[in-house]
């Protein structure tokens, strides 16, 4: 595929976002899914009325499809443009009482594809920046390298009171209002930022797994979750897309994870509070996670047991109305880990988010961030331990997500970075089979352009 063939289209597709009739208004509540081929929510619409007669016994089923190009134009390992591939997601969601059959009762079922044209993450422009974080969080989603198409949720939600309930199963840790929710910053790279250290703290990766078995219970304080919502939860601490998970479960493989979630009317403008943390009784041994960017095929002391504690906010500034999902507002994230084993140490990031507010375009969504990560270099066995391989991290990233429709999504998206990784280091070997280093390249501050494209069917 060459440079020209993804811009041209993709130049076409900005041009027309800018003059597409897109509705302000909402399709009503009792046919979500109604409206002609510009307004309504989906692609594919209300399948003849049955999509929007599903949605009224509460059987919702949403499916959309997440494309990104990205290139570094500047520092990195390498320059030049790449296909990153895309992100397929089916999420089946039914409430039991809407249904005719019991009160209080939830079932969840997510279906999660990714196609790449690399085998490996460490390829793609992820893997190109030096950087922890990945810099395209929805390749890394349901597992980060190559083709595959996974089940990351299955589960159950059983309500005993209207402020109390119960759920287990297998649990996509970052999806609906769970994960370090946040209203301007938050997801799987597919609608706001694409960095991952605007859509979670990047250090709860270390103990939670995106997809993993667990349990645990919820608690809304006033009935209604938009105004205060309490989780805690007991899930295994490896778990994986790819697996079912029932042969992780081994009471010294868990992680113990809480979080609390209130909203907050300061000035009459809409905000939220959220504090967290986990604890992992599990022995890491290995750097986990996108972190096997930095460190290839290297062992690392270990330690058993693993904390961190974390924190964010939203705060509107602006909305044209009160309670209104318009408006341009702040947010921050802020955490602290044990050190070692998890070696990011600190992290904190700092926004600026809106949605609509312009004119004719109120379902665009934008924002401006910027992270620090503070690393605590792994203490790494056999050759080059005493060396240092790791430095802070920092980074910006400024995207605007244009609706050419409210199912057509196109965002342009600039990156600059400070990786993780001071260096790429290539390891030969000599006649005596003792390793070496045969060369080092110093690794610069990578900027990274990017264009996703998402449906919504």
């Amino acid at each position: 595929m060459t440079k020209a063939s993804i811009i041209g289209p993709i130049l076409f597709l900005l041009g027309l976002s800018l003059v597409a009739p897109v509705s302000a208004a909402e399709p009503p509540a009792k046919d979500p899914y109604s409206g002609d081929l510009w307004q309504r929510s989906t692609l594919s619409g209300d399948w003849w009325g049955l999509r929007n007669e599903m949605a009224a016994r509460g059987v919702t089923l949403d499916m959309n499809l997440t494309q990104v190009v990205q290139g570094i134009v500047h520092g990195g390992k390498d320059t030049g443009w790449q296909y990153g591939g895309g992100r397929g997601d089916i999420n089946l969601k039914v409430d039991t009482q809407k249904l005719g059959l019991w009160p209080g009762g939830f079932f969840a079922l997510e279906v999660e594809g990714n196609f790449t044209p690399y085998d490996n993450i460490l390829d793609s422009t992820n893997g190109e920046t030096g950087a922890l974080m990945p810099v395209n969080s929805s390749q890394i989603y349901p597992t980060p390298s190559g083709d595959n198409f996974n089940l990351p949720a299955l589960n159950f939600t059983q309500f005993l009171s209207p402020y109390f309930g119960l759920f287990i199963g297998k649990l996509a840790t970052i999806s609906g209002t769970s994960g370090d929710m946040n209203e301007f910053a938050h997801g799987k790279g597919d609608s706001n930022f694409l960095n991952l250290a605007f859509n979670l703290n990047p250090l709860l990766a270390f103990t939670v797994p995106y997809s993993t078995l667990g349990t645990g219970l919820v608690v809304l304080p006033t009935k209604d979750p938009k105004q205060a919502i309490v989780q805690f939860s007991v899930v295994s601490s490896t778990g994986s897309a790819g697996r079912s998970g029932f042969n992780d479960i081994d009471d010294n493989n868990l992680t113990f994870a809480g979080d609390v979630r209130v909203r907050t009317n300061f000035f009459g403008l809409t905000g939220h509070q959220l504090f967290g943390y986990t604890f992992s009784n599990r022995k890491f041994t290995s750097i986990d996670q996108s972190s096997r960017i930095v460190i290839e095929n290297r062992e690392l002391s270990g330690k058993k047991g693993s904390w961190n504690v974390y924190y964010n906010f939203d705060q509107y500034l602006y909305q044209p109305k009160e309670g209104a999902d318009e408006g341009i507002g702040i947010f921050g994230r802020f955490g602290a880990s044990d050190g070692n084993p998890n070696f990011m140490h600190f992290f904190y990031s700092l926004g600026i988010g809106g949605k609509g507010v312009i004119p004719t375009r109120k379902d665009d969504r934008y924002g401006f961030g910027f992270y620090y990560l503070v690393v605590s270099n792994p203490q790494i066995q056999g050759l080059f331990q005493d060396t240092e391989r790791l430095r802070d991290e920092y980074g910006f990233e400024f995207f605007y997500n244009f609706a050419i429709t409210p199912w057509l999504r196109l965002t342009p998206d600039i990156q600059v970075v400070r990786g993780a990784q001071k260096e790429q280091i290539t390891i030969g070997t000599r006649p005596s089979g003792l390793p070496f280093i045969a060369r080092r390249k110093s690794i610069g501050i990578s900027t990274i352009l990017g264009l996703r494209l998402q449906m919504v069917f």
